[in-house]
């Protein structure tokens, strides 16, 4: 990496404006996360609403089913919208995901239930989850590749990471409004109505994006666009960073939805903790978590990514086990609190700069486009599919054996590291606002 530093940032834009389109670029992201997490953390609510009566487990399976089938959009979604931000722009991309997102939340907020139409009201919820797993897999790609590109050179590290910052506080501000609804109105009203709240609020919230349009500066020259720009054609010639992404993805993916998104039912339908217990512990890990990433991405800047991402593949292939085994057992809120974060902690190696080392590893030409789809496709296969596969083996009678298996996706992210490029010693993202 250069150690150029600020004072080194591309031509184009002064300080303020780069700083002005980092933090409305975040924003944007906190907005498209909060909807995306409203399903995972209301989804103990809504689940008997939409599916047929049954054991717990059962109704969560379900539920867990389609939010994999959201995951299983995300590849498209990459793909479509990486294609977009490279051929016309980051920023248009940006902006057409939230909004889609947003219009995905409102669709699930005004659903009836299957009592009311039987097995359309689950159909239509798996089409409005595909609505959003179709604008995430664009918002990942566009969000990283533009946060990479118009942070300043040799702190990229540091401004990159408030993309995981404001993902993170996606899944708080949603887990807050749920805390809020609970505090106000009761378990039976919070089943009938109040999880519907949560996705208006992510409705509207979603299109405030179009009065900051404004501030998100290209950070590509439309005269110095390729024409295969955004190819799949173009892509083939780096398969090698395509697939280096993806063996990355995989196990910071997984570790980072079971400590996070899973955790939450986990701790209520394993380690038997009220619902209203579980989502404090939960609302409480994610603000360290967050403040967290600035930290794990300067540590980049000093280390290089590829250190990162060994201490991450290390640590996760050694200490997964142990540390859902005790969460499985545990009594105490603070107990939980403390194993939670030692596992996101650890996750932290990977998603403070998850969407930098992704960018760094493409030219500007396929940028988005590579970092969209290796991602999407990653995270549909092992992070879209994390509560599914943890529900089946409880279903099973064979929890522990989701331990394992999270271990060993663990251990390809570490030899996928091992074999990385390194890139400290040039700041691959120069070719930005050329």
């Amino acid at each position: 990496m250069t150690t150029t530093g600020i004072s080194a940032a591309a031509p184009g834009l002064a300080a303020s404006q780069r700083m002005r389109a980092i933090i409305a670029g975040s924003m944007g992201n906190l907005i498209e996360w909060y909807d995306y997490f409203a399903y995972a953390f209301t989804a103990l609510y809504f689940s008997s609403a939409f599916f047929p009566s049954g054991d717990r487990t059962a109704q969560l399976l379900a539920s867990a089913g389609i939010f994999a089938v959201g995951f299983l959009m995300r590849p498209l979604g990459g793909w479509y919208f990486g294609w977009y931000a490279d051929r016309h722009g980051r920023r248009a991309a940006m902006v057409v995901s939230i909004v889609m997102m947003g219009l995905g939340a409102l669709l699930i907020a005004l659903l009836p239930t299957y009592a009311q139409i039987g097995a359309l009201a689950p159909l239509l919820l798996l089409i409005g989850r595909m609505i959003q797993g179709f604008s995430t897999g664009g918002q990942y790609g566009t969000a990283a590749t533009y946060l990479s590109e118009i942070a300043f050179s040799g702190r990229r590290g540091f401004y990159a990471s408030f993309q995981y910052v404001t993902l993170i506080g996606g899944q708080l501000l949603a887990l807050l409004v749920i805390l809020v609804l609970q505090s106000t109105i009761s378990d039976e009203a919070m089943r009938s109505y109040g999880w519907r709240i949560v996705f208006l609020v992510g409705a509207v919230a979603a299109m405030t994006i179009l009065l900051f349009r404004h501030v998100l500066h290209e950070t590509t020259r439309e005269e110095g666009r390729r024409a295969d720009a955004g190819s799949i054609r173009a892509l083939l010639p780096h398969w090698r960073a395509f697939l280096t992404v993806l063996g990355l993805t995989a196990g910071g993916s997984l570790i980072f939805y079971v400590f996070s998104t899973y955790m939450q039912k986990y701790l209520v339908n394993t380690a038997h903790m009220a619902a209203p217990t579980a989502n404090w512990v939960m609302t409480a890990v994610l603000i360290p978590f967050a403040l967290m990433q600035p930290l794990f991405g300067l540590l980049s800047d000093h280390i290089g990514r590829r250190s990162n991402m060994l201490l991450f593949g290390v640590l996760a292939t050694l200490f997964t086990l142990p540390l859902l085994s005790l969460l499985a057992t545990v009594r105490s809120p603070f107990a939980a609190f403390a194993l939670v974060l030692c596992g996101l902690a650890i996750n932290s190696f990977y998603t403070a700069i998850s969407g930098l080392f992704k960018a760094e590893l493409f030219p500007v030409h396929v940028r988005a486009l590579g970092v969209s789809l290796a991602y999407g496709i990653g995270n549909a296969l092992f992070g879209g599919t994390a509560e599914f596969i943890a529900l089946r083996f409880k279903q099973g009678g064979h929890e522990s054996g989701f331990y394992w298996y999270v271990t060993c996706v663990c251990l390809l992210s570490l030899v996928t590291a091992l074999l990385m490029r390194d890139t400290r010693r040039h700041d691959p993202l120069a070719d930005a606002l050329v």
